[in-house]
């Protein structure tokens, strides 16, 4: 009898740990007794947002200043947005083969397209980390990184809403990483970093995306009812390429 328990508890183990490896890599609120080894959540959330100015410029994009504190930092930054239109076609996810799906996600246009069948089916507002066209370095910069990735995880419990976990650093991450190391453009002594996905904001963050406010440490956040759209069509292993 005792074997067969010692076994029963393995197999549950085997169960367990990769759910919540899941849970934890996108943010899952999971209560309990604090773990002392466990690094807090200093994720600041921008507050008293202020538009100073806005307008368009001659190519029809909006020009928007923003004003806000982070902790007690004031923040003032200058973004340009261009335009967007919504994407309203009814649409049955499980009728999409996940294969032939493709996120593009454009950085310098402040959104996220997912493709079937090289047709764009949608089109959502998306933001970044406070320096959006920059791409990550390494662990700690803030920046969101370029390339080509794939859909590692899906979590519908993120605390930020639902999060679907990508790749980084995948194998053209870390040969990038080691090159600017070598060349000494980036210490000797920084991590390559990782944890980066595309999630939605907490509850009532919305305008934050609305706003194209900066805030996220180099993930791509949507609107809540986007991420919940979006959670639906894609699957791991679905193609996400991010560009400036």
């Amino acid at each position: 009898m005792r074997q067969c328990a010692e076994k029963m508890s393995w197999k549950w183990l085997m169960l367990v740990t990769p759910l919540l490896l899941i849970a934890f890599a996108c943010g899952a609120q999971v209560k309990g007794k604090p773990n002392k080894n466990q690094k807090p959540d200093v994720q600041l959330r921008p507050r008293d947002i202020k538009v100073l100015e806005e307008h368009k410029d001659r190519n029809g994009d909006l020009v928007r200043t923003l004003q806000y504190y982070l902790g007690d930092q004031r923040i003032t930054e200058t973004t340009t947005i261009p335009s967007y239109e919504r994407m309203h076609t009814p649409i049955n996810p499980d009728t999409l083969n996940k294969d032939s799906l493709l996120v593009v996600v454009n950085k310098s246009k402040y959104n996220l397209d997912l493709f079937y069948r090289r047709k764009k089916i949608r089109s959502y507002k998306a933001v970044f980390g406070p320096k959006p066209m920059e791409n990550k370095k390494m662990e700690g910069d803030r920046c969101t990184p370029e390339g080509w990735f794939t859909i590692k995880t899906k979590n519908p419990n993120s605390k930020y809403n639902k999060c679907m976990l990508l790749n980084y650093p995948n194998d053209s991450s870390v040969a990038a990483f080691n090159r600017m190391k070598a060349q000494g453009a980036i210490p000797p002594s920084a991590a390559i970093g990782g944890d980066v996905g595309i999630h939605g904001i907490w509850k009532n963050g919305d305008d934050m995306i609305e706003l194209s406010v900066g805030w996220t440490d180099g993930c791509i956040a949507l609107k809540n009812k986007d991420i919940d759209e979006l959670y639906t069509f894609i699957g791991t292993g679905t193609r996400v390429f991010i560009r400036k």
